[in-house]
């Protein structure tokens, strides 16, 4: 019973505090109590940020901006609210997991995430956790892991938020969400529709992006019921369909066409004994493409990919300060394709996480993971991480793991080109943390080493196509800080928040830095707020990278560094204690800089969002 009470109490006061922090429109990040067990007990070692309702309410046409301007991870998009692949420390898109509500949810075809597939609606919190993390979240978590989470809360309640804004290229965008809760059933839904002609002129040329139309549409839907005083069925579930038009580039126009829908729903059922928390989790995904090369024409290429998961948890109080987590796990992907037949996959795993809590200052982790996978030898994987509170305002966070990613369906069975010789990806890193905190200033410093080796590379093979192969040892290596501040005097609140990256990711064979891979990137956010209004500024740096192996530099062989801003204001119109009218305004590359950020594909000049929310 009292470890019941003690959840409802983190449920109602982690609700509490989001609430608290929904009101303040100010852009910084803001400290967010977590529903991942995984995130919360066992990565006391690990750099873990959090990026709150606030800020997702502030920054809803692309999850891709919010990210960038906000975290230290790099995006490689091909133009504005295209593919867009992340890169954290210098790994690639397939090297970075994405974990929604705490499954994988990569593509089984091409390994990564597209995040201009995903919509910031309807998730309370997003957290980044850099590093290692195959031990606990499997295949392709390398680089770091992107972590989307939906909370509900057994409170009273009956809230609901209506957004509209409409933007420069006749971008619209409508959102709704409402969100219901007695003691015994919760539920939240969450609806967001996105249309733009994203035709923005090119600067400094007579051209146009001519075929970059876009528009989507998701649902997010989660329901819980208390079944009895201790067991509670969760629902998630998750829509997402969406048409893009697909932009050439300056010299080369383009007629394409890519449709993409994904489905997911996963059922959870908790169970709360008295040394033990159990969960059970029963998920399908659908992940589903078609691809036009000319829109024009009723020719296409598809993929599809089906995958079934079964996966059991528990938390188990071994000692006082002794805690157990084992993981059991079953997923079975099934995929059909015109280019790749119709393969399959089983993959079995169990995992082990031991946390030890001696004192206050000290924290230790054990993870250990064995995959059983069909058609590979997965690697045996480990990871450790130690916290320790040197004083009240000074941390320091150690952690180290083996990691390891197996090639998707496209690398193995795409036609022509797939190669069934592959073997898994495997790297080993080590990342310490500084954290100080004094009053209201935080201030973060890491230094990370990743060791990779089997890196799977599609070059053109000796008949002429495009092949993966198993060829590269590559090492990234760098710091990355940050920086949080904020000051409130009488009515006038102030904040800072700020983030920098070095980082070095080459090729172990000619030392060369890796295309795509800045050697610097950085952000600012300032924001003011003062009874009613609020205003901010970011500002975003990203360094040269390379586009060819030589590491040469022009307009032939690098996309030039660039600095771009945002300005945003917004005004509380009215208020009283069940209604509240937010509108704001948002203007993007404020200076009106050229930028590419591929080679050959300009990005929006200075736009325009215009958005008013209604709470009720």
């Amino acid at each position: 019973m009292i470890r019941i009470l003690l959840v409802f109490l983190i449920v109602f006061f982690s609700s509490h505090i989001m609430a608290q922090v929904a009101l303040d429109s100010i852009q910084r990040l803001d400290e967010v109590v977590l529903s991942d067990v995984k995130l919360t007990r066992y990565a006391k070692g690990y750099k873990v940020t959090v990026l709150n309702d606030s800020l997702l309410n502030n920054n809803r046409v692309s999850f891709t901006d919010l990210l960038r301007f906000n975290t230290n991870i790099y995006f490689k998009e091909n133009g504005y609210g295209m593919v867009s692949s992340p890169s954290f420390r210098g790994t690639n898109a397939s090297q970075t997991a994405v974990i929604w509500n705490g499954i994988s949810i990569n593509s089984q075809l091409t390994g990564q995430t597209d995040f201009n597939t995903i919509n910031t609606t309807n998730f309370n919190s997003i957290a980044i956790r850099s590093g290692g993390g195959s031990v606990q979240y499997g295949s392709g978590a390398i680089g770091g892991s992107i972590h989307l989470n939906n909370t509900l809360s057994f409170k009273q309640h009956f809230d609901n938020t209506a957004t509209l804004s409409y933007g420069s290229y006749e971008t619209k965008n409508i959102s709704y969400l409402s969100s219901y809760s007695n003691e015994k059933f919760s539920v939240n839904v969450g609806l967001d529709y996105i249309d733009s002609e994203n035709d923005y002129k090119y600067l400094n040329t007579d051209q146009s992006n001519e075929n970059g139309a876009f528009q989507n549409g998701s649902i997010n839907a989660n329901l819980g019921y208390v079944l009895s005083n201790k067991d509670v069925l969760k629902l998630y579930h998750q829509t997402f369909i969406g048409e893009r038009e697909f932009s050439g580039t300056v010299s080369s126009p383009s007629l394409a066409k890519y449709e993409d829908q994904n489905f997911r729903t996963m059922l959870e059922w908790s169970r709360f004994g008295t040394k033990s928390y159990s969960k059970l989790k029963v998920a399908h995904l659908q992940e589903h493409f078609k691809y036009f090369g000319n829109q024009n024409s009723d020719n296409f290429t598809f993929g599809k990919v089906n995958t079934y998961l079964i996966n059991y948890t528990a938390d188990i109080d071994l000692l006082k300060d002794l805690k157990l987590k084992p993981i059991v796990s079953y997923n079975y992907y099934e995929g059909s394709g015109s280019s790749f037949n119709n393969p399959n996959r089983k993959e079995f795993s169990t995992t082990a996480l031991l946390l030890y809590n001696p004192n206050e200052k000290w924290h230790y982790g054990l993870n250990l993971r064995q995959d059983v996978t069909s058609g590979f030898n997965s690697p045996l994987l480990f990871s450790f991480d130690v916290a320790y509170e040197v004083s009240n305002s000074y941390k320091l966070k150690l952690n180290g793991s083996k990691n390891y990613r197996v090639p998707t369906f496209n690398d193995l069975y795409w036609q022509p080109g797939g190669n069934l010789d592959l073997v898994p990806e495997t790297s080993y890193q080590i990342d310490l943390g500084q954290e100080i905190t004094y009053k209201s200033v935080s201030f973060n410093l890491n230094a990370f080493y990743i060791k990779t080796s089997d890196l799977i590379q599609w070059k053109p093979n000796t008949t002429g196509f495009w092949s993966p192969e198993n060829i590269a040892k590559t090492q990234n290596y760098g710091v990355e800080a940050s920086l949080d501040v904020s000051k409130k005097i009488k009515a006038h609140q102030f904040s800072l928040q700020g983030n920098y990256a070095y980082t070095v990711s080459e090729d172990l064979e000619t030392n060369a830095q890796l295309i795509y891979v800045p050697y610097h990137k950085a952000n600012i956010n300032l924001a003011y707020a003062y009874k009613r209004m609020s205003l901010f500024f970011q500002h975003l740096f990203t360094g040269e990278v390379y586009t060819t192996p030589e590491n040469l530099s022009g307009i032939f062989y690098s996309v030039e560094a660039y600095q771009l801003t945002n300005f945003g204001l917004n005004y509380q119109l009215f208020k009283t204690n069940s209604q509240q009218i937010d509108i704001s305004l948002k203007v993007n590359n404020l200076f009106n800089t050229v930028y590419e950020n591929v080679a050959f594909r300009p990005m929006p000049d200075r736009n325009f969002n215009f958005q008013i929310q209604y709470k009720f």
